[in-house]
């Protein structure tokens, strides 16, 4: 099987979770003999080959992040670009995201089936996976415990064609938190999260307060 896979990314391969999560998923895809060709969306000097590709493969693989329940606005401006397909071709996707909960990501993903039907495409499954946000922020064996994963993902994918597994599904980790695991990740935001966003700050050199309105 070979995959056309579209990074969705608005950010460059160097600040990109996907792109970090699509080197495990491809390492893994690879070890069960697929062949692969990957682009980047934020290279819109790769539009015109992203698109040609698009009309030549039959299995096609779109990775994005969602941000606050909201598909990249540089991958919607691209995907309009697209014409909708008219054979057997498959589509499924991998969407990531910062949010733990998988519950956070659903509404995305619903979206992301309607979106493989509109470009004339099978839809073959979503691989959802939250708590993404911290993974460019880490090199070497910290990074690789937070995408090793995908690794296994990608063996799974190569074998199945698709992400519809049982396996897929229990990937995503827990729909929603506990109430006691809420409470303390409440009080973690209100208090460790917090100062470590002042302090970022103030090595940015903000003088202002983060909640300050001056308006």
């Amino acid at each position: 099987m070979h995959v056309l896979i579209i990074n969705g990314s608005p950010r460059v391969k160097q600040y990109s979770n996907t792109d970090k999560i699509l080197e495990k998923f491809t390492a893994g895809l690879s070890e069960t003999g697929c062949t692969f060709e990957q682009y980047e969306v934020s290279d819109r000097k790769q539009w015109d080959s992203i698109r040609a590709a698009f009309d030549r493969n039959e299995n096609i693989l779109i990775a994005l992040p969602l941000y606050v329940e909201c598909i990249p606005g540089l991958l919607m401006e691209f995907l309009e670009t697209l014409t909708p397909k008219n054979d057997d071709s498959k589509m499924s996707f991998i969407l990531q995201s910062g949010f733990a909960e998988g519950i956070q990501l659903r509404c995305g993903e619903e979206y992301l089936e309607m979106l493989a039907e509109r470009l004339g495409c099978k839809y073959v499954g979503t691989l959802v996976k939250g708590d993404n946000f911290s993974i460019r922020m880490f090199e070497g064996k910290q990074q690789e415990r937070l995408t090793l994963r995908y690794k296994e993902m990608g063996v799974e994918f190569g074998k199945e064609g698709n992400f519809l597994s049982e396996k897929c599904r229990a990937f995503t980790g827990p729909e929603v938190f506990s109430a006691p695991m809420r409470i303390f990740i409440g009080i973690m935001f209100k208090t460790v999260v917090k100062n470590g966003f002042k302090n970022t700050a103030l090595k940015w050199g903000c003088t202002k307060p983060l909640d300050y309105r001056p308006y």
